[in-house]
């Protein structure tokens, strides 16, 4: 096996080590220059320097236990160092990679002293899965502290015999749900199902408790019983068939191989870590170098750099006013306050708020997980029909009608009450920033905020800078998205900005194509097949088809007048929200005609549809609508959906025109 070569004990650069006046040995990784802990190639070889030290003064009887902790605030180890994963361009180079990593954890394992991790923040990943190979595990019970193993995010599946351990010790159903949905777990959630042994309140407690556990010699004790025997036939092959089932049901295995590949491994080694072992290794390269998984880690790569727009170290805005209690009005304060702000709801419709609180109770219950919690989140919610919160707040949305000029006197009234440096905002979809700031006293002060519906689960926000407007608050509007756990995507003023304008022609296009006589049912079937989450036809209704002409108009589209679409709207079949659109819709869902297509032929139109948003991309980027491809991308991924394993729509053009990754 290769091993990793250790460094140089006496000079650690991620690592502090020490060993203390009761024999205890500390190992503290702080990385150098990085605000998370990642797991590298020189962490690695210097924690590799650690249990070589370790080894030989517990041989000597020099050393009662080690204890692993994290030197940052809000991390423990947030995974593997993804830069690193771009050096590995065939199999045999991950292969190599992970069982040098793979031997440094089972010597952790194997070592005759307590090995006891310390955590506190985000233990993801390869951290979690370093954390397994201890022989004990405490958590802090604070919001911050997060377990998960979320590879299959970026196409593939813990690849350091995590998928082993994680079974032994939470058992099969609980690990395997954990490892399939990439979820991050609570504290409680964690010690719940067995991946954690014991709890502390505050991490003001975690380095007691870890040396009262190395001097008591605790052990994790594994899954019970009755979850061990779930790993035995007939009961492995039940679960991963069941499995299967529902992982279909949300994913194409050949869009997405890593979650099916888990499955798998699951169904024909999971109740023998010998046999497991090598076989996740196995099993687990090839997706490493996939095309899917270099999309993947592109996407992520996307996150960090929407992330980054906001200024650092920013001051998280605590008070929010929305003005328009309709539900783009209504859902933005909702979200503000499950982010543990607080929000004041404005509108002259007292029917309009209390529908909006009652929309928002039942987001909190759902998001929230205590009572105490959900009681808090009502609370933070204020009905506010006066605007008498306006001086108070550090933000300011306006969320009304799409009128010039109601929205212009209603921003000139609240930029009179506001706070000098308070953030000051419209969420318009269609009109220009500088047209609506004219009036202002200040008119460099408005930026847009442009959310997406439903706000609790699109994770994009189009931070809109108009002509005129001013950059320092534009980076304001992106601090306040970020601290609401949504990326900000910085547009220019311009109809339809980044993704309602590439969206409007795909949407279009398949109206179009339902009119020629092509099945309803084929072209949404197809825009799925590609990888879209939800067909063109289907998202028109649920968009709203008089929205969608306006759109079009808006955009200048081409004609709308005596179109498919037209006759829809003047005949009020608007829809969703009307019952019947392009579908009849019952029970919140769109009656479809049973029908089965040629998958060829499938695969041709879905690259057919898509072909009129890559093309508006093009004209986007040219535009500099924003700042760059990367920009387009992560907007059209985030905003709309586009198939994440694809990479992005200009970066798919590019791989298609070039026919490689």
């Amino acid at each position: 096996m290769t091993e990793i070569t250790p460094a140089d004990i006496d000079n650690l650069k991620d690592w502090r080590f020490e060993i203390d006046f009761e024999d205890i040995a500390w190992a503290v990784f702080d990385r150098e220059g990085e605000s998370m802990n990642t797991l590298g190639r020189r962490p690695t070889e210097e924690l590799a320097a650690i249990v070589s030290k370790v080894e030989d003064a517990a041989e000597k009887g020099e050393v009662r236990g080690l204890i692993l902790i994290s030197g940052k605030k809000n991390n423990f180890i947030a995974g593997a160092d993804i830069r690193e994963f771009e050096s590995m361009v065939t199999g045999k180079d991950v292969e190599d990679a992970v069982l040098a990593t793979i031997g440094l954890f089972d010597r952790i394992e194997k070592l005759r002293v307590p090995v006891v991790a310390a955590i506190h923040g985000f233990c993801l990943g390869g951290g979690l899965e370093l954390a397994m190979a201890c022989h004990y595990r405490i958590a802090t019970r604070e919001e911050g502290t997060r377990l998960g193993l979320p590879e299959v995010k970026l196409g593939i599946f813990p690849g350091l015999n995590g998928t082993v351990r994680s079974i032994e010790l939470a058992g099969a159903m609980d690990a395997m749900q954990m490892m399939l949905t990439g979820r991050m777990l609570r504290p409680g959630h964690a010690r719940a199902i067995g991946l954690v042994d014991q709890l502390v309140p505050t991490h003001h407690r975690l380095r007691w408790a870890a040396r009262k556990a190395v001097l008591q010699k605790r052990k994790s004790k594994g899954a019970p019983w009755w979850k061990r025997l779930l790993r035995k036939a007939p009961f492995r092959d039940y679960l991963a068939k069941q499995m299967r089932k529902k992982t279909a049901e949300k994913v194409r295995e050949d869009h997405y191989p890593a979650p099916f590949a888990l499955i798998d491994l699951f169904a024909k080694y999971g109740d023998s870590r010998r046999r497991m072992k090598p076989a996740e290794t196995a099993a687990f390269a090839p997706l490493m170098i996939s095309d899917v998984a270099r999309n993947l880690r592109r996407v992520f790569g996307l996150t960090e750099m929407l992330k980054n727009e906001a200024p650092k170290g920013a001051v998280k805005p605590l008070r929010a006013h929305i003005v328009g209690a309709g539900t783009m009005g209504g859902d933005i304060a909702a979200w503000c306050v499950v982010c543990g702000m607080e929000a004041s709801l404005q509108d002259l419709s007292e029917e309009q708020t209390q529908k909006a609180l009652a929309r928002a109770k039942k987001l909190f219950k759902r998001r929230l997980k205590t009572r105490q919690a959900v009681d808090a989140a009502v609370t933070r919610l204020i009905a506010d029909p006066e605007g008498r919160h306006v001086p108070r707040a550090d933000l300011v949305i306006e969320a009304i009608v799409e009128d010039l000029e109601i929205k212009r006197k209603v921003l000139a009234g609240l930029e009179a009450k506001m706070k000098p440096d308070a953030i000051l905002a419209t969420n318009t979809s269609s009109l220009k920033i500088e047209d609506i700031a004219k009036p202002l006293k200040d008119p460099g002060r408005l930026i847009g905020l442009h959310f997406f519906n439903p706000v609790a689960q699109l994770p994009l926000v189009e931070v809109v800078l108009g002509v005129g407007g001013r950059e320092e608050e534009v980076r304001k509007g992106c601090a306040f998205v970020t601290a609401i756990r949504k990326y900000p995507l910085i547009v220019k003023s311009c109809p339809g900005f980044l993704v309602n304008r590439v969206l409007a022609p795909y949407m279009l296009d398949g109206a179009r194509r339902y009119q020629e006589g092509e099945p309803r049912e084929k072209i949404d079937q197809a825009a799925l097949n590609f990888g879209m989450p939800m067909g063109p036809l289907e998202l028109s209704d649920i968009v709203g088809l008089d929205i969608c002409k306006h759109v079009a108009e808006t955009l200048n589209l081409g004609p709308v007048e005596d179109s498919e679409l037209d006759r829809l709207v003047k005949n009020g079949k608007l829809g969703k929200k009307t019952g019947e659109g392009f579908y009849v819709w019952e029970k919140g869902k769109p009656k479809r005609q049973q029908a089965s297509f040629d998958e060829e032929d499938l695969e041709l139109l879905g690259r057919e549809l898509i072909r009129p948003m890559l093309d508006e991309c093009e004209r986007a980027l040219a535009e500099r609508i924003v700042e760059s491809a990367d920009h387009v991308d992560a907007g059209v991924i985030f905003g709309t959906g586009f198939a994440p394993f694809r990479g992005g729509p200009l970066h798919y053009r590019k791989q298609e025109k070039t026919g490689g990754p």
